[in-house]
């Protein structure tokens, strides 16, 4: 079957890619208004986006044409943390994407613990064993959307903040210990499950 994004509903293709492009990790992304209201947001469009020098990349959509918060804090003030949320964080992760107000505060609604960054001023998860202070390089809006679009958000990571519990020699992560959880389609997540290696060709 052909399917024609030109001639398909925006509700029809989110449901092909967001049920196709699995599992997608969650960046689980604080920030700050320019007022000191802190907001914590999950969001399944990121990921990594290169190491060096270190950045990642989370995507907004931009629904009847309305800036989320995220979106409107992050441009006012240039950084945002990106916090990894695990099995244990789920029910709180997931809380944190209700639509409060702007003055609301996620990290209070979802019980979770606001800590000092160290470079940036949105805190950080103290909960989550990962957490990526970032300073915003580049944003930009896709053009021809149909119902307010996307903004792509690129942030360099400054300062990494990885739990020593999942931390294994040579700066590898212990995947066991850390138990990320990834987004699906639907109401639907996803476990690491079953891992297999394989090996990269070389001549």
């Amino acid at each position: 079957m052909k399917i024609d994004p030109e001639h398909t509903s925006q509700k029809d293709i989110y449901k092909i890619l967001t049920g196709t492009v699995i599992p997608r990790p969650i960046g689980w992304v604080s920030s700050i208004s320019e007022d000191g209201i802190p907001n914590l947001a999950p969001f399944s469009f990121f990921n990594a986006v290169g190491e060096d020098p270190p950045h990642v990349m989370f995507s907004t959509v931009r629904s009847g044409n309305i800036n989320k918060d995220t979106l409107n804090n992050v441009l006012a003030t240039k950084q945002f943390v990106v916090n990894m949320a695990t099995e244990d964080l789920v029910e709180a992760m997931n809380a944190t994407s209700l639509n409060l107000p702007p003055d609301g505060n996620e990290f209070d609604y979802a019980g979770l613990t606001p800590i000092a960054s160290d470079f940036v001023k949105p805190p950080r998860v103290k909960e989550s064993p990962v957490a990526m202070e970032c300073e915003l390089v580049h944003h930009y809006s896709l053009e021809g959307h149909k119902d307010g679009g996307a903004t792509i958000m690129i942030g360099r990571i400054v300062m990494f903040h990885v739990d020593e519990s999942i931390l294994l020699p040579d700066y590898k992560i212990n995947q066991d210990a850390y138990r990320p959880i990834a987004r699906l389609a639907g109401w639907n997540y996803a476990k690491l499950g079953e891992i297999f290696s394989i090996k990269r060709p070389f001549v």
